[in-house]
């Protein structure tokens, strides 16, 4: 069974920078395409991130040249830099596999908040 765990989100200012981690366990991070997904209320998840075995990176506009997905491969953990902070990152952050659905299993998220 697929267990993740965020952590790293908080408080920010706008221009600020944060870096989120994702502790998984159940399956490996360099056998699976991972992604980082954020959600605010009233909306739909959405894919920011996303980083293949073979270590090829795409990212949503909103956060490109901004934000950064890498992984270790020893640790099992995905990692998300965020830099040049904006008050629209604000979200629920978290992380899973990138064909993980509703049903999947997901972690509790972690909260980024930036004031402006």
């Amino acid at each position: 069974q697929v267990h993740l765990v965020e952590s790293g989100g908080g408080l920010a200012q706008l221009g600020g920078s944060l870096r989120l981690s994702c502790a998984v366990s159940g399956i490996r991070v360099n056998t699976n395409a991972m992604g980082w997904y954020r959600q605010v209320p009233e909306n739909q998840r959405e894919l920011v991130a996303s980083i293949t075995m073979n270590y090829i990176r795409n990212y949503v506009d909103s956060v490109k040249g901004r934000f950064t997905i890498y992984r270790n491969d020893a640790m099992n953990t995905v990692y998300l830099q965020m830099n040049s902070l904006k008050p629209d990152d604000t979200a629920l952050y978290f992380c899973n596999t990138l064909s993980a659905g509703a049903f999947d299993s997901w972690g509790q998220g972690t909260q980024v908040t930036v004031s402006s």
